[in-house]
């Protein structure tokens, strides 16, 4: 078991097993580590996550229904490629969910929410984000999205919007080598977590059009 998670927080500390073993084997997938096509052995990766394999099972029926792995009778599990031509359909999705999402997040936010959305600023204003790695910016882009899903206030919401993010994620992951201006893609959240902070849902909700907009030309301009 890694130091990740073995270092988990008091929230954290209150989740089930097969929820821990799902947001694993889900990060896995999404970042690559899994790559596109591979075998997902439930045996292996009960092993490699540490978990047993009941909650390994029910983390994978999960991740089958969100499009991150497929069965096939008689031929096993295996994690879905990621195809290009679904870019359209999820930043279709994306353009009418982030919007909103941010807005309401703006609208929302607890106190809690805003404390975690402003830690996040500041690592955003206060880091080189030019000199992370590939890695490391996709896993605070993650952050940041999850923690303004999770301003909305809206269960329901939040999980579409992950798992839409998710998938956005997988085709950033597999041309992100021919995207130079990944940091910025990156830092241009701090804008868009600051109008969320200040309480103001029309600029939230525009600079997050903007940035799907940006997101998907970037990949299309990387193709």
């Amino acid at each position: 078991m890694n130091q990740e998670q073995t270092s988990h927080t008091a929230g954290e500390e209150t989740l089930t097993l097969a929820e821990r073993a799902y947001r694993d084997i889900r990060d896995r997938l999404i970042m690559l580590e899994i790559p596109p096509g591979a075998p997902v052995n439930e045996d292996l990766l009960a092993q490699s996550v540490g978990f047993g394999r009941t909650p390994v099972r029910e983390a994978l029926k999960r991740l089958q229904h969100e499009r991150l792995i497929v069965a096939y009778p008689r031929r096993g599990t295996f994690a879905t490629e990621v195809n290009i031509t679904d870019l359209a359909h999820i930043s279709e999705v994306r353009r009418q969910l982030e919007p909103m999402a941010a807005a309401r997040a703006a609208e929302r936010a607890t106190a809690a929410d805003r404390e975690a959305l402003g830690a996040l600023l500041r690592q955003l204003e206060g880091e080189d984000t030019a000199g992370q790695d590939a890695d490391a910016l996709m896993r605070l882009d993650l952050r940041v999205h999850r923690a303004i899903y999770a301003a909305t206030r809206n269960p329901y919401f939040e999980d579409t919007l992950i798992r839409y993010d998710n998938l956005a994620t997988r085709i950033w992951c597999l041309f992100v080598n021919r995207l130079p201006g990944m940091a910025g893609h990156v830092v241009e959240h701090g804008p868009l977590l600051r109008a969320i902070c200040d309480g103001d849902p029309d600029k939230a909700s525009e600079l997050a059009r903007s940035h799907v907009v940006g997101f998907e030309r970037a990949i299309r301009d990387a193709i």
